[in-house]
């Protein structure tokens, strides 16, 4: 089993989406292994995303992920980060597929309601990031 990090992000938390998104999880065969909701500073933003660091978009990308309480899961199924890839759609959600989470969720390519890891070191790092132990 491959487990991975997913984000519902401020945008999808301040209008309620969280049991909806979810649920999108539940239904494409994730088990929820963790879960916590936090409210990050802008500097755990800041260390989260510094693999964007020198990117245009990074100083943006950390106020946003820090500028309203967020939920942290550990997901769990084979191929977990390939499929939560799949299932949350393109980064724009006016790009993303019909059915995925950013496509029925997101309101613009800055508030994309989710963050999922890219690789297998990245979840791993992420996961470690919101849950120490």
């Amino acid at each position: 089993m491959e487990k991975t990090l997913s984000i519902i992000k401020p945008d999808a938390m301040e209008r309620n989406l969280e049991d909806k998104i979810k649920n999108v999880f539940i239904r494409n065969n994730f088990e929820i292994v963790r879960e916590r909701k936090v409210k990050l500073e802008k500097k755990d933003a800041e260390q989260f995303y510094k693999v964007h660091e020198t990117k245009p978009f990074y100083n943006d990308l950390c106020n946003y992920l820090s500028s309203g309480p967020v939920l942290v899961m550990v997901l769990q199924k084979e191929n977990a980060i390939a499929e939560n890839r799949k299932i949350m759609g393109a980064t724009n959600p006016e790009e993303a597929d019909p059915g995925t989470i950013r496509k029925e969720f997101g309101i613009s390519i800055d508030k994309n309601s989710v963050h999922g890891s890219d690789s297998k070191e990245n979840a791993d790092k992420e996961i470690s990031f919101f849950f120490k132990d």
